[in-house]
């Protein structure tokens, strides 16, 4: 259905090609085939630039801002292939390129095994998740990212720095009966930082945010990346996540953490996981809503 044209409402979306340099930029990473579920996630960074004309650029504020007026936000396409040793390189290299080009990167999923190299490619320090699981498991999967990059970088990478200190990683929505204690254990042997789903809803977001990019973001030269995991959601506004639950996140809520982690100037790139448009609600809600996710992390950089 072809969507109204009006001069004084401007649309989302149909960024330039990312050339030289950007404010932010967009890059697709269409991981899927280490899923531990069946998914057509490796569809979906299409499906999102075709929902973010659904919205507009502006931001209400007080003051209002049009984005496309206040950043340059361009569009560096998909990394092809992306899984794999061979992928998982392709992706450091682009978006490091892209990293040192910008001041976010916005990645584009995929199934969570984005979050390793796009992760490394940014060369973060700090890591938060929104998530509903620990990402702990061993192996190579959408379930292992986060051991990834506390064990297995260095070597993977190239880069002898490139290890996260698990202690400068915040997991926020960690959600009971979706997770083994086994993993618990070992996310609190690391000293990784745990906010469960409970502790969000008592603390409330902007604590919650103040505490995650102080964590994250310690040390010299922090560089943050953000992994929004879409099945932190209630599966009734993400039904299009293999894993999602009843009980989750509100959208509102994944929105405003997601606004609020942006908008402090460590964080340097961004993911958005986990999402299958291929299993979506008929009404596409479950990609409207990362469609959203990419606005929210632009409103966050525009306000630093």
């Amino acid at each position: 259905m072809a969507l109204s044209h009006d001069p004084l409402w401007p649309r989302a979306g149909a960024w330039p090609a990312f050339e030289d340099t950007a404010d932010a930029v967009l890059l697709g990473v269409p991981t899927w085939r280490t899923s531990l579920s069946p998914t057509g996630a490796h569809a979906t960074p299409a499906a999102i630039r075709e929902a973010l004309p659904r919205y507009g650029t502006t931001v209400l504020g007080p003051p209002t801002i049009d984005l496309d007026e206040t950043l340059r936000i361009a569009d560096a396409g998909d990394v092809p292939e992306p899984d794999g040793d061979t992928g998982e390189a392709r992706t450091i290299e682009r978006v490091r390129e892209l990293a040192r080009a910008s001041d976010l990167v916005i990645a584009l999923g995929g199934d969570n095994s984005l979050t390793y190299p796009v992760a490394l490619g940014a060369e973060t320090t700090g890591l938060i998740t929104f998530d509903a699981h620990f990402d702990l498991r061993d192996g190579v999967s959408n379930g292992t990212p986060v051991r990834r990059l506390v064990e297995d970088a260095p070597a993977a990478s190239g880069l002898p720095t490139a290890r996260i200190d698990p202690t400068r990683i915040v997991q926020i929505g960690l959600a009971d009966f979706a997770n083994s204690a086994a993993y618990a254990r070992r996310a609190a042997d690391w000293g990784i930082r745990v906010v469960t789903l409970d502790d969000v809803r008592r603390r409330g977001i902007a604590d919650v945010v103040a505490e995650a990019v102080e964590i994250a973001g310690a040390g010299v030269e922090p560089r943050v990346h953000l992994d929004i995991d879409v099945d932190v959601c209630d599966r009734a506004v993400a039904p299009g996540c293999p894993a999602s639950v009843p009980g989750g996140l509100a959208a509102w809520e994944l929105r405003a953490l997601t606004r609020g982690v942006a908008a402090d100037p460590r964080v340097r790139s961004a993911d958005i996981a986990e999402v299958d448009a291929t299993a979506d609600a008929e009404d596409g809600r479950t990609v409207r809503l990362a469609a959203l996710c990419v606005l929210e992390l632009l409103a966050g950089l525009a306000a630093r």
